[in-house]
């Protein structure tokens, strides 16, 4: 199993309607995470600078890199990109965390 953490920015006055749609995320996308071999998905909020801290237990990276390129994730990222930050592709900003230390 791979562990993999990366944070994301909502922007300003947002966490609301940010937390408002992951409460009804696309099915299809769910579907699509599921069949990637991804589990123990969550997302945390840092109110205080509106970083998003992202955790994901993996069976595979390709797998993983391969939801990215479905029809149900290019249509989240166009749902969510007014609330976030995103790069030209409407993909969210993401940076990949280093793991510094694992309790079992």
């Amino acid at each position: 199993m791979i562990r993999k953490a990366f944070k994301l920015k909502v922007n300003p006055g947002q966490f609301e309607e940010y937390k408002k749609r992951h409460g009804h995320v696309f099915p299809e996308l769910i579907e699509a995470i599921k069949a990637a071999g991804a589990s123990n998905y969550s997302i945390f909020l840092d109110e205080d600078t509106g970083c998003l801290f992202g955790y994901v237990e993996l069976e595979s990276i390709d797998k993983w890199n391969g939801v990215s390129k479905t029809d149900a994730c290019q249509k989240w990222w166009r749902y969510m990109e007014d609330i976030m930050e995103t790069n030209p592709d409407r993909s969210p900003k993401s940076v990949e965390l280093t793991e510094m230390f694992y309790l079992a």
